[in-house]
């Protein structure tokens, strides 16, 4: 299933990029959604190319009961983020992977932040995909809502967080 989202917000890609990688900051996402940041690393240095990893555990609450009988009552999610280093004009993109242990679906996004008159664009394309046979696409289809709010909840709580900090 396709996820797509789109938000702009009032200030500098700069800024925005890092807010996106403050350790502080996820988790304040995390726990805004009832989850619990259980690991936060970066990998390269935030001004070039780098990776950040984040884990969280999050509640299963608004999941199909059919489905919390499977999973449980929280799930431990990967989020892999693979940044590009800034281009030119200062742009950048992270190729995004998430896996959800003990669950059969994942996702992978691309996130692009574009400088656009002294705010950032932020983009998100991917898709949620599940490993079940024959129900996967019904899966995938009830987990793309989800992942793609949570997508865009981060980017909306980055306004929010820099508009505080």
């Amino acid at each position: 299933m396709a996820l797509n989202a789109s938000t702009t917000v009032p200030f500098g890609l700069p800024e925005v990029a890092a807010v996106l990688v403050d350790e502080n900051f996820v988790r304040h996402v995390s726990e805004l959604v009832g989850g619990t940041l259980e690991a936060f690393t970066i990998e390269g240095d935030t001004a070039a190319a780098f990776t950040a990893t984040v884990v969280r555990t999050v509640p299963t609450t608004r999941l199909p009961e059919i489905a919390r009988k499977v999973v449980g009552e929280a799930l431990t999610v990967t989020q892999r983020e693979s940044w590009t280093a800034p281009l030119e004009d200062g742009s950048r993109q992270a190729d995004i992977q998430i896996s959800i242990s003990g669950a059969p679906v994942s996702a992978s996004a691309l996130q692009k932040l574009v400088p656009v008159d002294g705010q950032t664009r932020i983009d998100v394309e991917g898709e949620v995909t599940s490993s079940i046979p024959f129900l996967g696409g019904k899966i995938a289809g009830a987990a793309e809502p989800l992942v793609g709010k949570a997508l865009n909840l981060q980017a909306q709580q980055a306004q929010s967080w820099l508009e505080s900090h």
